[in-house]
């Protein structure tokens, strides 16, 4: 007895749904992630303000560049970076540290001094402590009051959305040590 070939592709493909929709069942099941839902209706409204330190010198640099570009690019295009920036309470470098600006950025615009930042906020003091913010977007450098997106978090911060406000304090920074202030607003559960 023959078996035709679409009566065989229709049970295969029977076969193979099922064990999809079995395993992403079980999957499901065991997931302790907690997802938003109408349990968690509030929102919290979180602002924070802190300052990061770019340090780049010989002895300790808390930013290297990874990637280099030709010299006949504008603008540093293509140059990308690293850092583990200090993050503190006060724009002294002294003032008390609270965490670690953790990411990468790179010089992303042919007409200007675009940039684009991925950077981790890790918090190890206070409230936040063990606690992340999540920053992924274009910084225009050359501005004041430069608006980027915060698009996530852990702990505290988990499912956390809002943006952040950055001025560079060109009036105490260096060459060797470039200080930004952070404002930021998030809603979280």
């Amino acid at each position: 007895m023959a078996f035709p070939l679409g009566s065989f592709i229709l049970f295969s493909l029977t076969l193979i749904s099922t064990h999809l929709s079995t395993t992403h069942g079980a999957f499901s099941e065991q997931s302790r992630i907690e997802l938003p839902s109408d349990d968690h209706p509030s929102q919290k409204l979180t602002h924070l303000h802190f300052y990061y330190h770019d340090i780049r010198n010989d002895n300790n640099p808390t930013i290297v560049q990874i990637i280099d570009t030709p010299k006949n690019v504008p603008n540093g295009f293509g140059s990308t970076f690293m850092m583990d920036d200090t993050m503190t309470e006060g724009p002294e470098l002294s003032s008390k540290h609270i965490g670690r600006a953790q990411g990468l950025f790179g010089l992303a615009s042919l007409q200007d001094l675009g940039m684009f930042m991925l950077t981790n906020f890790a918090f190890t003091e206070g409230d936040y402590a063990g606690s992340t913010l999540s920053m992924l977007g274009r910084n225009p450098i050359s501005e004041q009051n430069r608006e980027m997106p915060i698009v996530g978090g852990t702990g505290v911060f988990r499912f956390a959305t809002g943006y952040a406000i950055a001025n560079s304090l060109n009036s105490i920074s260096t060459p060797e040590h470039f200080v930004v202030e952070y404002n930021i607003t998030v809603r979280h559960p």
